[in-house]
């Protein structure tokens, strides 16, 4: 479906996490990040495209994705979404017809 006037809530199917980076101190003056789980969410998530790359003598690949869910408006790309144990960076978010309908977000799949 590429239409997105046609999108019917029951299209969203998965459940995505929303999550926001912390930063946690490490007890010797530093810190890490960590994520937290801000919101769940349902979602369309479809793979759009793939690619593979060679890092540090390693084939590596990256999976684009588009998830299609109700409208938000604290989503962004400082934020990522997780679906089970998949991660996916946000890359882009459109509000798909400006009426505060639905969000089209551009993902890239993480690698573990």
């Amino acid at each position: 479906m590429n239409d997105f006037s046609e999108i019917r809530i029951g299209d969203l199917r998965q459940r995505i996490a929303i999550e926001e980076p912390v930063r946690v101190g490490d007890g010797g003056g530093g810190a890490i990040e960590s994520w937290i789980e801000v919101a769940q969410v349902w979602a369309r998530l479809r793979p759009l495209s793939g690619a593979e790359r060679t890092e540090a003598d390693a084939v590596a690949g990256s999976v684009s994705h588009e998830a299609v869910l109700r409208y938000r408006s604290d989503l962004g790309p400082e934020l990522r979404m997780r679906l089970g144990t998949r991660l996916f960076d946000i890359k882009a978010v459109f509000d798909i017809d400006e009426r505060r309908r639905f969000l089209r977000c551009l993902i890239e799949e993480r690698d573990l």
